[in-house]
């Protein structure tokens, strides 16, 4: 049975959000330093080594990975490999508030995948939730002027965290296939680990790509350093960590709207940071992207 809201409950639920934002304004900030999909392996490099200490029997050749490697060698190409690398591709053209709002359109995406390729059926008030929502993220895609939309005008960044969101829709319906190993079950490091040791080979595979593709360079300094060590630390480990406990307590459906909470952090965190102020559009896309989660989920 899940429990009510407690304080601790909710900070367990609002500091991942929190983290994801800042993901987002800091994979901004780094772009003229690191190229995105080489960002994304230094990213996730540098928390499979602060991992290890935590999750190293997943290596060993008797582990639980090794039966299931098609399985990890999937969820880490989705997960590690494809979402984050997608996600800093997006960011080179468009801004953390609009690539957190599509994103916040995860729950219907997530809706459509589970129709489409898994076979859950879908009521006709899950697809009046789904219209609300994908029209807020037209009004995101169309900054509000819908001759924007209609003429297709659309930046790349755009398409890149909807193709983002769409990975991590398939990511997350698998993990609701074949469970881990009995011994993981309760062990987020030793999960994590095992997708990490797929994605590291994956995302270096698309690292390896761009620099051979592209006049990719990489500006060393402090400043890069410690974004390297915050989305290492915050939003891949941390948040993982603190957002499993939380939706172990109340659920995926009510720990949804907390990752809603997204857009608003990115929103404040733009401001203050990289000196770009919401509009009224984003307001009024954010309004029904929420609208058509609430509507999705009353049962």
């Amino acid at each position: 049975m899940h429990q009510r809201l407690t304080p601790t409950t909710i900070a367990l639920l609002v500091i991942p959000p929190l983290m994801w934002a800042g993901n987002a304004v800091v994979g901004r900030l780094v772009s003229p330093w690191v190229p995105p999909i080489t960002l994304n392996f230094l990213r996730w490099a540098l928390a499979g080594v602060l991992l290890l200490p935590l999750a190293a029997r997943v290596l060993r050749t008797d582990s639980g990975l090794w039966p299931l490697w098609r399985r990890f060698a999937l969820l880490g190409l989705l997960g590690v490999g494809a979402y984050n690398a997608l996600q800093y591709l997006a960011l080179q053209s468009s801004t953390p508030l609009n690539v957190t709002l599509v994103a916040a359109s995860m729950p219907v995406w997530m809706l459509g995948v589970g129709g489409l390729f898994f076979g859950v059926a879908v009521s006709r008030r899950q697809l009046l939730g789904a219209a609300l929502s994908l029209s807020g993220v037209a009004v995101v895609l169309s900054r509000g002027d819908w001759s924007l939309l209609m003429q297709v005008r659309l930046v790349p960044g755009d398409l890149y965290i909807l193709a983002a969101t769409i990975c991590w829709s398939f990511y997350s319906w698998l993990l609701t296939q074949p469970r881990a190993p009995a011994a993981w079950r309760d062990d987020w490091a030793a999960f994590l680990m095992a997708q990490i040791v797929f994605g590291l080979g994956w995302s270096g595979l698309f690292a390896g790509a761009e620099w051979a593709l592209t006049d990719a360079q990489i500006r060393w300094g402090w400043p890069l350093l410690s974004a390297l060590v915050f989305i290492a630390v915050g939003p891949a480990l941390l948040a993982y960590c603190l957002w499993g406990a939380g939706v172990k307590r109340v659920g995926p459906t009510v720990a949804g709207f907390f990752a809603n909470l997204t857009p608003l952090f990115a929103a404040v965190l733009s401001a203050a940071f990289l000196g770009e102020l919401p509009r009224l559009y984003h307001g009024a896309a954010f309004a029904l992207i929420v609208g058509g989660i609430v509507v999705s989920s009353r049962r």
